[in-house]
């Protein structure tokens, strides 16, 4: 009896794996065609208006090799260019976001526990929620002065909310079984923690996480065109300052290329974390 039902446990999860990689394999061709689509319809559209503020893509695409994937071999064809503006953004993405969780998290999951708190620091979290990340930059500029600090800062600040929020939910949505449960076997706060309220906590705190990578990216080039010397949107903006707009283009197929691996990345971590969960067919 327990081989057989050891290996029905098998062959479910077997069937389960294969049937999760055929539904990714035809999300993944489906993306692929509608990208060679936009991308067919984007060539035609151009050459026909022939206009010079909407360049062909062909035209974008190597305007955009030239500037940051034509260096020597030895870099792996990277320019200096392409470290100074997309790498550069890119860490201030990423630790923008890591700061951002960090704080959304730990502050999130106090702030759940604990009512009193959440009700005591609500209206200055929904004051300070409300405030444009814009309107803050002369002030983290006064704070952090105009380098990557300064930026990061600001990605962080903007970047909080979701997860900090989500957070918040997902904390006090856990069944009050699961705590009464733990606190009957002696659970201590720190396993219960790991063990109980973070798992249930995670699908609303990689929800929150998949709206801050977008508004990462947004304040990134929002903040890199004021005061900056470096960073995609530094460039875009001089390269539309000086007419180039081959190349301003190019820094917007870029944005919109780190944009949608940004999301990728950000869900399939979601699929790794949250494989657990059962399918809605389940």
């Amino acid at each position: 009896m327990t081989g057989t039902g050891s290996a029905r446990v098998e062959t479910l999860a077997s069937m389960r794996l294969a049937s999760s990689g055929w539904h990714f394999s035809r999300a993944f061709v489906t993306h692929v065609w509608v990208l060679i689509v936009a991308a067919i319809a984007w060539e035609l559209i151009a050459r026909s208006a022939n206009v010079f503020y909407f360049p062909p893509l062909t035209t974008v695409l190597e305007h955009a090799r030239q500037m940051w994937f034509s260096g020597p071999a030895s870099s792996g064809w990277l320019t200096q260019a392409f470290m100074a503006d997309v790498a550069s953004s890119l860490v201030r993405v990423v630790l923008g976001l890591l700061v951002a969780v960090v704080l959304g998290v730990l502050a999130g999951t106090a702030i759940g526990l604990l009512p009193r708190l959440g009700d005591f620091i609500d209206p200055t979290l929904q004051f300070a929620r409300s405030v444009p990340p814009v309107a803050l930059v002369p002030i983290f500029m006064l704070l952090f002065g105009i380098g990557s600090e300064m930026r990061i800062t600001l990605i962080a600040f903007t970047s909080v909310w979701p997860i900090l929020l989500n957070t918040i939910t997902g904390v006090r949505s856990v069944e009050p079984l699961y705590h009464a449960t733990a606190r009957l076997f002696r659970i201590g706060i720190r396993k219960r923690l790991v063990y109980i309220v973070l798992p249930a906590s995670a699908p609303l705190i990689l929800a929150g996480l998949r709206v801050s990578t977008a508004l990462a990216l947004i304040v990134m080039v929002l903040s890199e065109m004021v005061a900056a010397t470096s960073g995609i949107g530094y460039r875009l903006m001089f390269e539309q300052q000086s007419f180039a707009l081959a190349n301003m283009w190019a820094c917007i197929v870029l944005l919109g290329t780190i944009g949608y691996l940004l999301n990728a990345i950000v869900v399939l971590l979601e699929k790794r974390l949250l494989r657990w969960l059962p399918t809605p067919r389940e």
